[in-house]
């Protein structure tokens, strides 16, 4: 086993995930607990994972130094490459700063990288800028000379990019070597075989307790529900909630699932009308997402009221939900999903989330091996909240049929030049911003619409897509000249680290 020790990065989860890619045995461990951890699993090496806090300032977080006496092999990577640093008598400064993808260049071959250059994905506001006694420079980026360094002789590494994330070249090499070579470990096959969750369904929810399962027509809820119907069966009570907020046709599309795939009573709540007024004057993204969550379960208990067996609220939670919404420790909030941090604290229902520690592209594979469509399983993500946070301030109705009607735009554009299936995800976003336009010889004074496309395939990371200039020129010509109030458009080609896939 190895034991990762979890600082609260937002990619510290994957980390777990790439060992279990490659079949190795691991276990998250707080570092406040490293010590009896290790006496209690006696694991064959230890990841230090990034964080959101600082080696050089009050948000600290510390390891017992005696990590260093074990005679294992010890990775940092990032913060814990310079907390590694720190501790063994090396120096940290906020001398450089480096986030996204960087150009790292390997000078001699070691854990799994060769002596070449490769993209790696950096996410970082200090750095090591001297090394401990014993280390060597491995590799190096522009900017860093240390960004990747070793002592051969106690078997401890230190990287500052993110192996673990999905856009670094060579990442699932260098832990596949840090984990089989360095410290011995046997790979087992990778099994994401959906009977084992529906067991472990049954087994959780008994013979009588019903659930209502929370169905938007996405991946994560239409696998999520079709998981449980495959536990409970007719226990299952899918709900749908019209908000106003998702796309044109998406109730017709959850009806057509749940009557040829799911196979259960869908339930229909008509509440537009209670969304709007919720959302009325609310302008910071943290409190139109919670106002949603608590809307959602408010309605979801008005209708678990009808069914008196009903004891659980079933959601399709993914990984990428958890962390960002604070799901460890040491984790920075980035934003409260609505299905994780809008949640009630008075929530009379009890949670169930099969998919709460998947990934998206776990989340496919389930759904496939469990004999969903193909079309299903690779259906673009749309939030939860919907249009809402693709709405940059109030959401007032004109404002949401003009978002509607650009992302719409979006969505043909991009499927009439064959790319849907190529990006992840595509969509439009009412900025917020106001620009000067000239229309008919005449001066306007409006919005600026916002394009953002990207590749990915866990969420944790992406690449903005490289579309076609002259996509990109017909998106701007149609949603110009079609959306009402819009004086420009502009494209996005921020990667995440450091956006996020969504503005707000």
């Amino acid at each position: 086993m190895i034991l990762i020790v979890d600082f609260g990065s937002q990619t510290a989860h994957l980390i777990g995930r790439r060992l279990r890619q490659l079949g190795i045995e691991y276990r998250y461990i707080d570092p406040e607990t490293v010590m009896s951890e290790v006496k209690a699993h006696q694991p064959t090496g230890l990841i230090l994972s990034g964080s959101p806090a600082f080696v050089t300032n009050e948000t600290r977080i510390d390891i017992d130094s005696k990590i260093y006496d074990l005679g294992i092999p010890i990775l940092g990577i990032c913060y814990g490459w310079q907390l590694m640093a720190d501790q063994l008598g090396g120096t940290v400064s906020g001398a450089y700063r480096e986030y996204g993808p960087e150009k790292l260049l390997v000078k001699k071959a070691k854990l799994g990288l060769k002596a070449q250059n490769y993209q790696v994905i950096m996410s970082h506001g200090s750095s090591v800028t001297k090394l401990p006694a014993g280390f060597s420079v491995v590799g190096q980026t522009e900017q860093g000379e240390h960004a990747m360094a070793m002592n051969p002789t106690k078997k401890w590494y230190g990287v500052q990019f993110h192996p673990e994330a999905d856009h670094t070249e060579g990442g699932l090499e260098l832990l596949a070597d840090f984990a089989l070579k360095e410290c011995g470990e046997t790979a087992q096959p990778l099994d994401l075989n959906p009977e084992h969750l529906i067991a472990e369904l049954k087994q959780q929810l008994g013979d009588t307790a019903q659930v209502l399962c929370a169905v938007s027509g996405g991946v994560d809820s239409t696998v999520a529900a079709f998981l449980l119907g495959k536990a409970i069966g007719k226990r299952l009570v899918p709900v749908y909630v019209e908000s106003g907020l998702m796309r044109e046709g998406t109730v017709e599309r959850v009806k057509a699932i749940f009557t040829k795939q799911v196979k259960a009573s869908l339930v229909v709540i008509d509440a537009r009308k209670e969304f709007m007024t919720a959302l009325k004057g609310v302008t910071d993204p943290e409190q139109k997402r919670k106002a949603i969550g608590k809307l959602y379960v408010e309605l979801f208990q008005k209708e678990a009221a009808k069914h008196p067996a009903v004891e659980y609220l079933g959601q399709g939670t993914i990984y990428s939900d958890v962390i960002e919404s604070k799901g460890s420790k040491h984790a920075s909030q980035i934003k409260s999903h609505h299905n994780v941090g809008g949640l009630p604290k008075d929530m009379k229902l009890k949670l169930i989330e099969p998919l709460r520690s998947f990934y998206k592209d776990e989340v496919r594979e389930l759904g496939r091996r469990a004999g969903l469509p193909e079309e299903l399983v690779m259906e673009q993500p749309f939030p939860g909240p919907g249009y809402a946070i693709r709405v940059r301030g109030e959401v007032t109705p004109e404002r949401l049929a003009q978002v509607k009607q650009a992302d719409q735009i979006v969505i043909e554009e991009i499927t009439a030049a064959g790319l849907y299936d190529k990006v992840f995800q595509c969509f439009a976003i009412m900025s917020g911003a106001m620009s000067t336009a000239v229309k008919g010889d005449e001066r306007v004074f409006a919005e600026v619409v916002a394009i953002r496309a990207y590749e990915s395939n866990d969420i944790m990371t992406s690449q903005w897509a490289h579309l076609p200039h002259q996509v990109l020129e017909r998106l701007s010509r149609r949603i110009v000249n079609e959306v009402p109030q819009v004086s420009r458009v502009v494209y996005d080609i921020t990667t995440k680290p450091p956006a996020t896939m969504e503005w707000e």
